[in-house]
């Protein structure tokens, strides 16, 4: 059995629809006349906040040489696991023999990336920051896998606080950090 509901009959004003039309033109003549928010981009940048957390990115010291020791605490504490690093030795030989590793490979994908900073909070060497880019695009999903050269020129050069590389290696076993 159908249940009939009564209707309330709509008023003239209703039936028109002037109430939503003015309205409608007060929203129109409020923004039409207000300030203005539109940026004109990329020429006009829009203000991030100062704790804004963008796209992590790799740093180099001021003499050019990369902070990562690719000890992968990054990798390790990335919950959707964009980090990739590949350790490689560093010879005997070498003048920056004090420090046992640098990465042979690091990527990060940034379409897994969920921009949390986890990764620049536990990196000891403060090698990996978060910088403020925001408009990352690409066509494929190979330009979002960002490798070393990548990161390293979207990060450039940070002041050293550690000078891991200025150690001797006898003076770094010795726990002596003057030369």
């Amino acid at each position: 059995m159908a249940i009939v509901v009564e209707r309330k009959p709509l008023t003239w004003a209703e039936r028109t629809q002037i109430p939503q039309l003015v309205i409608g033109l007060k929203t129109t003549l409020i923004n039409m006349f207000g300030p203005k928010v539109t940026l004109q981009y990329p020429e006009q940048r829009p203000t991030l906040p100062s704790k804004y957390r963008g796209a992590p990115t790799l740093v180099k010291d001021p003499n050019g040489r990369i902070k990562c020791v690719a000890c992968q605490l990054c990798e390790f504490v990335c919950p959707p696991r964009a980090i990739t690093i590949v350790p490689k030795e560093i010879p005997e030989s070498s003048e920056n023999a004090n420090v046992e590793k640098i990465p042979q490979e690091f990527e990060i994908n940034m379409l897994r990336c969920i921009y949390c900073g986890l990764c620049e909070e536990v990196c000891p060497e403060e090698a990996i920051f978060l910088q403020d880019v925001f408009s990352i695009s690409g066509t494929t999903r190979e330009e979002f896998v960002f490798n070393k050269e990548k990161l390293l020129e979207m990060g450039g050069t940070r002041p050293d606080k550690h000078f891991k590389w200025e150690k001797k290696k006898g003076d770094a076993e010795m726990g002596n950090p003057h030369h």
